[in-house]
């Protein structure tokens, strides 16, 4: 090979060897300038609204102190005072619980004030239509107001964590279709109800055992049929029905 061959050949190699750059590494680092040149420029756009913001949030500070205020929530400390005002206003004493297997219409006791108010207010609030009944103890009672939703859970955080104190009325017994509220079994020496689960004497012969344990509150004024139906559906070993009884709660007068 001449010397002019070798030059040449030389000067190729270096021009292809030029052109073996990592263009990908230089991707990378253009995109790396890139991205680091956007960090820049967004916090530059931050501190120019930083002084809108402050204005913003200084203008809006009743707001922002109104909305942080805790929204209101049954305890057993307002429960008297609140159920007290909440019945005068909220007077009726029939509710229509509606399920696939038809309609229970239950006519709440004016003289347990308390018990009646709550039923009330909670199907006002919608609770009821989160649960089931939930249990049936075939020849004994069925027992509606839980269920194994999330709703469910959620709308009695909404509501509050309380009891109710008893209020036993003279006569009053669990014949069947006596409607009555459930309650703890530990740690509750007066019989304080628990507000959301209720239940329905089924037993023909009544469950006066219960007598002194519960507070009556109302009865099945239409529908035992129907509360009769629910109590033979089938049921795990829980007595939870193997199919959800949904209930859907209103106010009817």
């Amino acid at each position: 090979m001449s010397f002019t061959k070798s030059i040449l050949c030389f000067c190729v190699s270096i021009i292809i060897f030029s052109s073996c750059e990592d263009t990908h590494s230089k991707k990378n680092k253009q995109n790396v300038k890139t991205n680091t040149d956007s960090i820049s420029v967004n916090n530059k756009k931050e501190k120019e609204d930083t002084t809108v913001i402050q204005e913003e949030k200084k203008s809006d500070s009743t707001t922002n102190k109104e909305s942080e205020e805790e929204p209101f929530k049954l305890t057993n400390e307002n429960l008297r005072d609140f159920m007290t005002n909440y019945g005068k206003e909220n007077p009726e004493t029939l509710v229509n619980i509606k399920t696939i297997h038809g309609d229970i219409h239950i006519k709440l006791y004016k003289n347990t004030p308390i018990h009646r108010a709550n039923f009330i207010y909670l199907v006002k609030q919608k609770y009821f239509d989160e649960t089931f009944f939930y249990r049936v103890a075939k020849g004994f009672v069925i027992q509606g107001g839980n269920s194994d939703r999330q709703q469910m859970a959620n709308k009695r955080h909404e509501i509050g964590d309380y009891t109710i104190p008893q209020e036993p009325v003279k006569g009053l017994k669990h014949n069947r279709g006596a409607v009555a509220l459930s309650k703890q079994w530990v740690d509750n020496p007066s019989n304080r109800s628990t507000p959301f689960e209720f239940f329905i004497v089924i037993a023909k012969n009544g469950a006066f055992h219960l007598d002194g344990e519960h507070t009556i509150f109302g009865k099945v004024v239409k529908g035992m049929d129907v509360a009769d139906k629910i109590s033979n559906v089938p049921t795990d070993g829980s007595e939870w029905p193997k199919e959800n009884i949904f209930i859907k709660a209103e106010v009817i007068e």
